[in-house]
């Protein structure tokens, strides 16, 4: 049930038998959830974090004018709020964009595992800090990047993560969101959206045919975005 989480983990050090033990033990219960629905409430007081199993998710913002900026992007394998466990209160809330299927880890078992099993501890709280990372990213594409080069940083992005934990076939992969909610990721109208992504098509750089994006130069695509993975921190270190 566990195995993208792994694959996550072990992209950055050795996890040992007893460790994915554990985390197969405290992992334990789950639940479906369809688009549209809130996995976690902005200002609820979870006592357990969600761990993505199927589907992709988001992290969002509403204003008052009932616009929404979407903050991250949750796959197979990403708790969506393992900073709940230290934080009690949320700050945001948490839509699937997707059918989802998640499992949910007891903040009661998360708080035995940092008392005793620190290698593990270190595991979960860089997944926090890589999030850290990538909202940095995303900041930075956000406030200093065309449009055109944001979307094609996300892109790559996603390509890397979801190729981690084994969701890409060759240079593809499936997108399972709508204009409306990618123009939400990147901050723009839906009308600006659509031609940013004919431009992308027109220079042969991606295409997204039914929900599935295909890659057409990917060494074109990463130079364009200015895309460097080292904030993904994909090498296996002791951590």
């Amino acid at each position: 049930m566990i195995e993208s989480l792994l694959l996550n983990l072990e992209s950055r050090d050795i996890v040992s038998e007893e460790e994915k033990s554990l985390l197969r033990s405290i992992i334990t219960r789950g639940r479906q959830f369809e688009i549209d629905e809130d996995l976690v409430r902005e200002g609820s007081r979870p006592t357990y974090s969600t761990l993505m199993l199927e589907g992709f998710a988001a992290r969002y913002k509403v204003l008052d004018d009932g616009s929404r900026q979407i903050t991250s992007l949750h796959i197979p394998g990403d708790f969506v709020d393992l900073h709940a466990f230290p934080l009690k209160i949320m700050d945001h809330g948490i839509v699937a964009l997707s059918p989802c299927r998640v499992a949910f880890a007891d903040h009661s078992a998360l708080k035995t595992v940092t008392e005793t099993v620190p290698h593990l501890t270190r595991l979960l709280w860089l997944s926090t800090l890589i999030d850290g990372a990538i909202h940095r990213e995303w900041i930075v594409a956000m406030g200093r990047r065309s449009k055109k080069a944001h979307l094609a940083h996300l892109i790559c992005e996603l390509y890397v993560r979801l190729q981690v934990v084994r969701l890409t076939t060759d240079q593809s992969f499936h997108l399972p969101l709508s204009q409306v909610e990618l123009a939400d990721v990147v901050g723009i109208s839906v009308v600006h959206l659509n031609k940013t992504l004919q431009s992308l098509r027109r220079e042969k750089l991606v295409t997204w045919i039914n929900r599935t994006v295909t890659i057409v130069d990917w060494e074109a695509l990463k130079e364009f975005a200015e895309f460097n993975p080292l904030y993904l921190n994909l090498s296996v270190e002791a951590r």
